[in-house]
């Protein structure tokens, strides 16, 4: 990622983190309407509850961009546990799909293709890491990981004893 799509990221999010909780409801309406089977991960879920997590992580996340690659070894362990909770790798996709229509639902005006393309980059950043279908991999250092990545939210899909 560069520098300024970074930046971007850290604007736009500004403008969602006032109205967090509505579009955290908003992005899990959608995913259930992306992929109505994943519902079946949220069975025992208090969404709103998850919402606030979901949002707390994403500003973890934009916060730390920065220096991504630390973040990496913890982001491979979330993916591996994730296949375990019932995560596939289309899921990915569906949370991809669904995170990025919310912020552009949520950002109106302020989402442009720049911002498009930034929070994509960031999201195949995450996603990279966590797309690991479960198999134990030799950890790489913090920089090589970081160069081979692909990136992010399957934490909207944490289980209920991760939240």
């Amino acid at each position: 990622m560069t520098p300024a799509q970074v930046s971007l990221i850290r604007e736009t999010w500004r403008q969602v983190v006032p109205r967090a909780d509505q579009v955290a409801a908003l992005f899990y309406k959608r995913l259930f309407e992306i992929d109505p089977s994943l519902r079946e991960l949220f069975t025992e879920v208090d969404l709103a509850a998850q919402g606030r997590r979901l949002a707390k992580a994403l500003g973890d996340l934009v916060a730390a961009l920065d220096s991504i690659e630390d973040f990496v070894p913890a982001l491979e362990v979330l993916g591996r546990r994730h296949v375990g909770y019932g995560v596939r790798d289309q899921h990915y996709d569906s949370v991809g799909e669904a995170l990025l229509w919310t912020l552009e639902t949520g950002l109106g005006p302020a989402w442009t293709g720049e911002a498009a393309e930034a929070w994509g980059a960031a999201y195949r950043l995450v996603v990279g890491a966590m797309r690991c279908d479960g198999l134990p991999q030799a950890p790489l250092p913090p920089s090589e990981a970081a160069a081979q990545l692909p990136t992010w939210l399957c934490l909207a899909t944490a289980a209920p004893g991760d939240r």
